[in-house]
């Protein structure tokens, strides 16, 4: 079984490990488009800084993105599974994982098409979905490559959004997370994306912490049930779970 997920817009903002080194992450098939993304994402951050800002779809006062993303290759890194610092990256808790748990876990990068969770990379900032010069869309320039580097045999899980699934599509199973609540005495239910987040979170933990191997779809909702979260599975690729105000 994996679990897909997205990365954070919150990332760790100092490292202390050696530089970068491509050859060294997971997947090396991958390693051709990630250096051709980061050189693309270095001489982007080198030029204009206006044409950099509104392309990365950064703000005036995220210049320093733009001084991170320049210096990438003589960046010290760190652990992915410490760069995240997300809402679903601190309900996840990587780093109290073992080995074998996190290696089910799948990170999706604009920069670097996916990480397992012991990848050493720097800090940046680049989001999937960006048009990055002179490639264009991101998922477009990652979904060959990331075809042919992932070929999952089990159950996939997949938690990320939407511009991350829109770079690897395979049949799988999708967590949505609604809040309840009874407004004026009617039952309505919503979208709340920090609540989602944080449940997805606390989801992938249990699921990994616990060590359960589901394989299909029914066997997913019986094991998030019988680990306390409240779930409905009626449509095909999608498990529901609903977290309430109580």
């Amino acid at each position: 079984m994996l679990i897909l997920l997205p990365p954070s817009e919150g990332k760790a903002s100092a490292a202390d490990g050696p530089r970068l080194d491509l050859g060294s992450l997971s997947r090396p098939v991958l390693t051709p488009v990630r250096e051709h993304v980061l050189q693309a994402l270095i001489d982007l951050c080198r030029g204009p800084e206006k044409t950099a800002l509104e392309v990365l779809g950064l703000s005036e006062g995220q210049k320093d993105a733009l001084a991170r993303n320049r210096e990438l290759r003589e960046a010290p890194v760190l652990p992915a599974r410490e760069l995240y610092t997300g809402v679903l990256y601190d309900h996840l808790r990587l780093n109290e994982l073992d080995d074998a748990a996190r290696a089910k876990v799948v990170i999706f990068s604009g920069l670097w098409g996916v990480l397992g969770a012991d990848d050493h990379v720097p800090p940046y900032r680049l989001a999937m979905g960006v048009r990055l010069p002179p490639s264009g869309a991101l998922a477009s320039v990652w979904r060959p490559a990331l075809t042919e580097a992932l070929e999952p045999s089990g159950l996939v899980v997949d938690m990320r959004s939407a511009p991350y699934a829109a770079a690897w599509k395979r049949p799988s199973v999708g967590v949505r997370v609604l809040r309840e609540r009874v407004v004026d005495g009617a039952v309505k239910r919503s979208v709340v994306s920090h609540m989602a987040k944080a449940t997805r979170g606390s989801i992938a933990r249990d699921l990994l912490a616990h060590g359960i191997e589901a394989r299909t779809q029914e066997e997913l909702a019986k094991a998030l049930g019988e680990l306390g979260h409240t779930v409905e599975s009626n449509r095909i690729g999608t498990i529901e779970v609903i977290i309430s105000d109580e």
